[in-house]
């Protein structure tokens, strides 16, 4: 009895102190709990904002880009299914609305070195800008650090998560351009 009351007692110590996988402070310091995916983030609420050094060297701040709709890409050159998604990035969203000054397309580089992204996103033959995260630090302002990849977050006009999806999907893809499509006609 006494060893099944301290585990249990233990159990609560390491939950209060934030060691339990499935949980990680968001963006006010606040425990986060994780959904099923992994995201810590959910639709509605506002994008945790950060500043991303592109692969041309240039900053952005998602901050200032209010007032366009902005989707963010998780990815790494490891990752078969990024390779798999990120053409059909290219192809239905990049291309189709790259000359529209309220869109913005940031594909997020999960803790790889500049020549590694810039290699990468040569050999899947994208040419919508990436992004440096080392040490995944932006991606842990979205989900579980230790959640995989890959991952779209979708951004309102206002600064407000509207869609988020997980892997590669046709239908849930269809959705997002979609969704895309209908943000940028209103």
């Amino acid at each position: 009895m006494r060893t099944k009351l301290f585990f249990i007692c233990g159990f609560f110590l390491l939950s209060a102190l934030g060691c339990v996988s499935g949980q990680q402070k968001n963006q006010q310091g606040v425990e986060a709990k994780a959904d099923s995916t992994g995201y810590i983030v959910r639709v509605g609420d506002e994008a945790p904002d950060f500043t991303v050094t592109l692969t041309d060297g240039k900053q952005v701040t998602l901050s200032s880009l209010r007032g366009k709709v902005v989707m963010l890409q998780f990815t790494a050159s490891w990752c078969g299914v990024c390779r798999k998604e990120m053409p059909f990035i290219e192809k239905d969203i990049w291309q189709k609305h790259q000359a529209n000054d309220r869109f913005v397309l940031i594909g997020i580089d999960r803790d790889e070195p500049l020549d590694k992204v810039i290699a990468f996103g040569k050999a899947v033959g994208v040419t919508y800008p990436l992004g440096l995260d080392p040490g995944a630090d932006i991606f842990a302002k979205y989900a579980l650090r230790e959640s995989g990849i890959t991952r779209n977050v979708l951004i309102d006009r206002d600064g407000r998560i509207v869609k988020l999806t997980r892997l590669y999907n046709e239908e849930e893809f269809a959705s997002l351009v979609a969704h895309i499509d209908a943000m940028l006609t209103k």
